[in-house]
């Protein structure tokens, strides 16, 4: 079932977690033995998918998604994989629904709208256990944020993402690596 909702989101041109970051996510969450994880940006509901084989029969995914085609399809897929009650999908605008979560979180993936990734850092770093982590995906973007692309399509989302990295890095309460896997992935916990 999941090769046949990778192939669906490939063919359908739906973002899904790339092969090589996926590797990198099921490495840290076999370590880390997530009991909660909050994604942003569930699209067909792969990446939760992946994610609810980490997390034991007590563990539990909440999953935000803006788009109500995605959503229903991402609900249908959970309900097909028995995974309706793992994996909580929310729908709605991350920012105006994750300041309504209560819930920490071992684990919080951000793979929404680039652009907002620096608004989502505040909200999630309040939501985050102490020894938790924030992996955010796609802050290469491409190959444009680290190049000098400035053409007027992508700008404000290059833009933002350097603004997000340069956040994370100058923050002397936190300790990030940024890892050129897949589309670029960014690891971010607490300093204790």
């Amino acid at each position: 079932m999941l090769d046949e909702m990778k192939k669906y989101a490939r063919y359908n041109w739906i973002p899904v977690v790339l092969d090589d970051t996926l590797e990198l996510l099921k490495i840290i969450l076999n370590v880390k033995k997530p009991k909660k994880i909050l994604e942003i940006g569930t699209a067909i509901g792969y990446s939760a998918a992946q994610f609810s084989k980490y997390i034991g029969d007590d563990g539990k995914i909440d999953t935000i998604e803006i788009d109500n085609k995605m959503y229903l399809i991402a609900k249908a897929n959970m309900k097909m994989l028995g995974l309706s009650d793992k994996v909580n999908i929310i729908k709605g605008d991350a920012l105006k629904v994750i300041p309504t979560l209560t819930e920490k979180y071992d684990i919080i993936f951000i793979d929404g709208p680039k652009s907002h990734y620096i608004e989502y850092l505040p909200m999630c770093l309040n939501l985050l256990n102490d020894n938790g982590m924030i992996i955010a995906d796609n802050v290469i973007y491409k190959g444009m944020v680290t190049s000098d692309y400035n053409d007027h399509k992508q700008r404000t989302a290059v833009n933002k993402l350097r603004e997000f990295i340069n956040t994370v890095e100058s923050d002397e309460s936190l300790h990030s690596v940024l890892l050129n896997i897949g589309d670029g992935v960014m690891l971010i916990s607490k300093n204790e």
